[in-house]
């Protein structure tokens, strides 16, 4: 999500043609490297926000188990890395046209330095402000589990309008963006906690900026390929959010044998001292 960008398209600028220029001058893995290491300070502001403002622990945006389940993580992070990775290869071999080899080993090697350290900082400070911070509060206002995976998928989504591939593809691929939106927080809802959404969006920018770039997209790096054919976008935004998406979370459930979905997904929220209440009767 390029959110360095959004003040840029509020002053009606092509926000492509200002990362063409900035990258020119710069290079990509500058430009890169300086768009995310915002989100460092977004993270560090939002953690020492819970931690001295809320005087809540970091575990208690992060999971309702006792310790923090990295396994989950990783899980999810192959999951959608090995399917990102098996998609896009077929998709080369199949139309070899569509893409250009662009691997230069020097400036792919810093772009692994960058990306494996600052884009899981990303996706993470994300996931915990919308699926952690931004669901529990407003969970807490709501009373019930609805309205804030309705309102933080709609939120997540539409800041990706500042990207520069709706520009190229149009309004149709906020479908996808709200989407992911909605399948994150449904995995946080049903797992009762973040690890399992971490890897997944983790996993699908970082393989994102290895893998294939192109000159309309926010992330441009020295990638292994580009793709180099017209954008464009129909009814096949659709197939990650109602066909692919579903069966990760199938998946998933299966694994961690979920259950009462109606209860976890619709049901209401109690406040800590109703709970504190319950305990004590």
């Amino acid at each position: 999500m390029a959110l360095n960008y959004a003040a840029v398209e509020f002053l009606e600028l092509d926000v492509a043609q200002v990362m063409q220029e900035e990258i020119a001058r710069k290079g990509s893995n500058r430009v890169l490297a300086e768009n995310l290491f915002a989100f460092v300070i977004f993270l560090a502001g939002l953690f020492f926000w819970v931690k001295y403002v809320h005087n809540q622990p970091i575990k208690a945006l992060t999971t309702s188990r006792k310790r923090v389940d990295w396994s989950r993580f990783w899980f999810a992070f192959l999951l959608v890395a090995a399917f990102n990775i098996v998609v896009t290869l077929l998709d080369y071999f199949s139309n070899p046209q569509d893409y250009q080899l662009n691997f230069q080993l020097e400036p792919f090697l810093y772009l692994v330095i960058i990306s494996v350290i600052l884009i899981p900082i990303q996706t993470s400070f994300e996931e915990y402000f919308f699926r952690g911070y931004l669901m529990q509060g407003l969970g807490l206002l709501a009373r019930n589990r609805w309205v804030p995976l309705v309102l933080t998928s709609f939120i997540f989504g539409g800041l990706h309008y500042f990207n520069p591939e709706v520009t190229k593809l149009g309004d149709i691929i906020m479908i996808y963006y709200i989407g992911t939106g909605f399948v994150l927080g449904i995995m946080t809802l049903m797992d009762e906690g973040l690890e399992l959404a971490l890897g997944f969006h983790a996993a699908n920018n970082l393989i994102t900026a290895l893998l294939v770039t192109a000159d309309w997209t926010a992330f441009q790096t020295h990638s292994i390929f580009k793709d180099v054919s017209e954008p464009s976008a129909g009814w096949d935004v659709l197939i990650p959010v109602f066909i692919v998406y579903p069966i990760f979370l199938f998946i998933m459930a299966k694994k961690y044998k979920w259950s009462n979905w109606r209860e976890k997904l619709l049901g209401k929220v109690k406040k800590p001292k109703e709970l504190q209440a319950e305990v004590a009767n």
